[in-house]
């Protein structure tokens, strides 16, 4: 547990926040940093067939040590950290046997972690668990997942009579602004199929994910004095807010859940003269995302006929549903649920409102689902991870190894 828990701490010591502005792979150069780290490290403890690519890629394998002819698996995790919230000088804190009341994160600043607000804080009670300073975030998201993948590989190579085939291990720049999988390269890596450590709390395993698209809206406006714009004006902001307002209101991010897709409003950018919304547009069922994706152009004729050629659109789809990739493979499914229910952890299936590595991944010839890596309350300063579900998280890669070669 130490040894995990000292490398998780180093890690988070690395800036690898990304930055999708930059139009570069990795986005920041604290990724590549960060790797670089990473690929001596991997060196140190004895993996082999070790590649860092110029886009920040990293790649190893640990060599089988059973006879039998046994499938290659694979776990992937991310280098990078969200850039909603700081990671620059993240100055963790473990928090002993974690008696169930409020934590202060920051003083100075009021910044508590309080059950009332985050009630699965009482999840953990008795345990230690790793908080922020409550000026950055935290980083378990997915340093978590990188330092329990890189620890199972060095507790496998130090126990031998765990047989085991032969496991590649990813490490991916720019998960967190959607680009992951842009360049991974999936014959290279070689697997038969693999997991992200990338989820949330203890016993989350997710393969099925929104699909997901991103909408732009372009208003062209028409700007006059407003002393004299009467049958003259065109109001591009006025206009953009009025489509605002024509999708439904109650199919917003803060009001669903489960399954429940949805519109969110990102950016609103403009001027009486020119206006663009950004939109996401999300839904597990692929019949009903394409229907959204059908009432944006269907507003957007409607603002048309009233304001001729103001409105323009475009969509991108982004990923989908990696459901219909992981059904035809479902043992890696009951695997997984096998190796947590062997080391004491008791599976949770959910959807993931939102995306994942592994849902590119999918569609590209890897199947990938997700397990938890187990931190909680990611992309902010109230980011906490607790210490028994990182050991835990380690324990089913190793099980799995382990129930791989015994299956087979």
């Amino acid at each position: 547990m130490e040894k995990l828990l000292n490398r998780f701490l180093r890690y988070v010591s690395f800036d690898t926040q990304s930055d999708e502005l930059t139009n570069m792979t990795p986005s920041t150069p604290g990724q590549m940093i960060f790797a670089r780290e990473l690929e001596k490290e991997l060196q140190q403890i004895g993996l082999t067939e070790i590649t860092l690519d110029e886009n920040g890629y990293l790649m190893a394998t640990l060599p089988a040590n059973s006879d039998k002819p046994l499938p290659t698996v694979g776990f992937i995790a991310h280098l990078d950290t969200s850039p909603d919230c700081s990671g620059r000088k993240v100055s963790p804190r473990i928090v002993e046997k974690y008696d169930g009341g409020d934590i202060v994160l920051n003083a100075e600043d009021n910044v508590l972690l309080r059950p009332d607000e985050f009630p699965e804080l009482l999840h953990y009670t008795g345990q230690d668990i790793v908080v922020t300073d409550g000026k950055t975030l935290l980083g378990a998201d997915d340093k978590a997942g990188v330092a329990e993948i890189v620890s199972a590989m060095e507790y496998l190579l130090a126990h031998p009579e765990i047989k085991h085939g032969r496991i590649r291990i990813g490490f991916t720049p720019d998960e967190e602004i959607g680009q992951g999988a842009d360049k991974f390269d999936v014959k290279r890596f070689d697997a038969a199929w693999a997991y992200t450590m990338d989820g949330g709390e203890i016993g989350e395993l997710e393969y099925e994910n929104f699909n997901a698209a991103s909408a732009r809206i372009t208003f062209k406006g028409r700007n006059v004095h407003p002393g004299y714009a009467k049958h003259k004006m065109i109001n591009a902001l006025r206009v953009a807010a009025q489509y605002a307002i024509m999708l439904p209101r109650w199919e917003t991010p803060e009001h669903t859940e489960g399954y429940e897709g949805f519109y969110h409003l990102i950016s609103c950018e403009g001027t009486v003269e020119k206006t663009v919304l950004g939109y996401i547009i999300r839904d597990h069922d692929r019949d009903r995302f394409e229907r959204r994706k059908k009432e944006f152009e269907h507003l957007v004729r409607k603002i048309n006929k009233e304001f001729p050629d103001c409105a323009s659109l475009e969509i991108k789809d982004q990923y989908y549903n990696m459901r219909e990739k992981i059904e035809p493979v479902m043992h890696i499914i009951d695997l997984a649920q096998e190796a947590m229910t062997n080391v004491g952890v008791t599976p949770v299936i959910v959807p993931v409102r939102g995306g994942t590595d592994g849902a590119r991944l999918s569609f590209e010839g890897l199947p990938c689902p997700n397990i938890f890596a187990g931190g909680v309350n990611f992309h902010g300063r109230y980011e906490f991870v607790p210490v028994p579900s990182m050991v835990k998280a380690r324990d089913v890669i190793v099980e799995i190894a382990r129930l791989v070669a015994e299956k087979h």
